[in-house]
C-alpha cells in the first residue's frame, strides 16, 4: 500500500513523540511525498526548531532520516497528472500531492479540511488513521 503525505503532516515528524514519527518510524506502508514538501520544511524549519526545541544540527539530522523514510518524488515524475490536480484541488499548494494521489492511486494523508472538498482523492486525516489503525 502507498500513501501520500502533505507537508503540514510531515512537520509532525520532527516532534518527538507524536504520532507522526512514531507511525512513518514503524509502518510497512510506503510513503512518498513532493519534493516541495522538503523546501517547505526548509522554509519553516526556524518554527520547528523552536516549537520542537531543536536546534539546527538536530533539524537537518531529522530531516535526514525523514528522506531515509520517505521517497521525495520531484515534479518532473508526476508532471503528466498535475494538470488534473490543479483542476481538482481547493488549493492550488496541494496540487503536488494530489497529482501524486493521481499518480499512485492512493490515498493523501492530509489534516488540511479544504482537501476533502474534492472527491477524486480520498484524504485521511491523522484522527482517521489512528481510528483504522485500532
Amino acid at each position: 500500500m502507498k500513501l501520500v503525505a502533505d507537508t503540514n503532516i510531515l512537520f509532525g515528524f520532527f516532534l518527538e513523540s507524536s504520532f507522526t514519527r512514531k507511525f512513518l518510524l514503524n509502518t510497512s506502508i510506503n510513503v512518498v511525498s513532493s519534493e516541495k514538501a522538503i523546501k517547505e520544511l526548509r522554509k519553516y524549519s526556524k518554527l520547528i526548531m523552536e516549537k520542537t526545541g531543536l536546534n539546527k544540527n538536530g533539524f537537518e539530522k531529522k530531516l535526514f532520516n525523514l528522506k531515509k523514510i520517505i521517497k521525495f518524488e520531484n515534479k518532473k515524475e508526476y508532471l503528466p497528472y498535475l494538470a488534473e490536480a490543479e483542476k481538482i484541488s481547493p488549493d492550488k499548494d496541494d496540487s503536488d500531492f494530489l497529482a501524486l494521489c493521481l499518480k499512485y492511486s492512493c490515498f493523501l494523508w492530509s489534516n488540511d479540511r479544504l482537501l476533502k472538498l474534492q472527491n477524486n482523492v480520498k484524504v485521511f486525516t491523522t484522527r482517521e488513521i489512528i481510528e483504522l489503525l485500532s
